[in-house]
Order: C-alpha cells, then structure tokens, then sequence
C-alpha cells in the first residue's frame, strides 16, 4: 500500500497533480478542500461548520476536519493506497493521521511538498477566482492570511515528516508535466 501526503500553499498545483498521481498510481484521492465543498454544498453540519472558518480566510479545526477525513477513508478499506491532499495540515493532524493509519495497519509512505513563491501563487489564486466562483480565491487578503496559516500551522510538518525520513520538497514551479515528471521521480524512488 501507498500513502502520499501531497503538501503545498493553497495555489501550488496539489489539486492538478494529483487528478495524474492518483491514476499512475491507483490511489483513492482525498482532497480535503473537495471533502469541505462537497460537506458545505450538501448543508452537512460538518460543512456548515466548516463553511464559518474557509468564509474569513482560516483553516477548519483539527476535530472537523479529521472526522470528515476519517469517515472518507473508511469508505475504502480494499484501496491501494491513499492520495492525501491539503490534510494533514497542523502536527496536530498529522498525529491523529498517524494513530488512525496504525489502527488499520497502514502507514504514510512519504510526504511530498510543492514548493512556489507567495507572489507567484497569489497571481495564480486571484486568476483562478475569476472562474471558479470561489470567494476564498478572489480576495488578496484572504489569500495572504491563507498563507500565513500555512507558514505557521504546516510548517512545522517538514520536521516532524523529515525525522521518520518521510518528507520530499519538490519544485512547483514549471509546466504541468515538468512538475509532474519531478513527483514520478521522487515515488518512483522510495
């Protein structure tokens, strides 16, 4: 079995990459943003609540967002593996990652990080607001404070995956395919 966790700010092509990964590698995708679109479009209460936080720009609370996660996880007990994307994101995530993989006898394979420039990211976010619809991507401020969330609650996460010798920084700056060709690369190694 394969687990992937698939870092990167907000902007940073988790989203493209993994639609490739998931195929080449026959992994369940779990992107907690699409977890979260789908809960808030269907009024669940986990995505009412959820929907509170993502409205002034914050990241969901730990308790909110591993239930969703956990209960999509327990959807597919005969996978080959899992593409986790955008989760976990506090070391506080990643520790109830851990304890709820073990519980299944499974565990994270590697961490992968999308690396990109803020400014260049916030170009692509505000771009990507235009058509999307999505109000967290049409406003600089929202994004900025995105991202410093990000620096403060994920980072943390390279050392805490970089210790079990699980952590891959991988440049997410290029065309699709170069980006793509880097993260083939980095599994086809481990």
């Amino acid at each position: 079995m394969i687990n992937i966790v698939l870092f990167g700010k907000p902007g940073a092509g988790k989203g493209t990459q993994a639609e490739f990964l998931k195929t080449k590698y026959n992994l369940i995708h779990l992107s907690t943003g699409d977890i979260f679109r789908f809960n808030i479009k269907n009024e669940t209460e986990l995505g009412k609540l959820a929907k509170t936080f993502i409205d002034k720009g914050d990241l969901v609370p730990d308790e909110v967002t591993i239930k969703m996660l956990e209960d999509e996880v327990n959807k597919n007990p005969q996978t080959k593996g899992f593409l986790f994307d955008g989760f976990p994101r506090t070391l506080a995530q990643a520790e109830a990652l851990d304890v709820f993989l073990v519980s299944k006898n499974w565990s994270i394979t590697a961490t992968i990080a999308l690396e990109a420039n803020d400014e260049i990211l916030v170009q692509r976010l505000l771009e990507r607001g235009k058509t999307s619809g999505r109000i967290d991507d049409q406003d600089e401020e929202k994004i900025r404070n995105r991202y410093q969330e990000y620096n403060e609650k994920t980072a943390p996460l390279m050392a805490f995956y970089t210790q079990q010798n699980k952590f891959h920084a991988v440049n997410g700056i290029g065309t699709i395919q170069e980006i793509t060709e880097r993260l083939t690369k980095v599994i086809n190694e481990l």
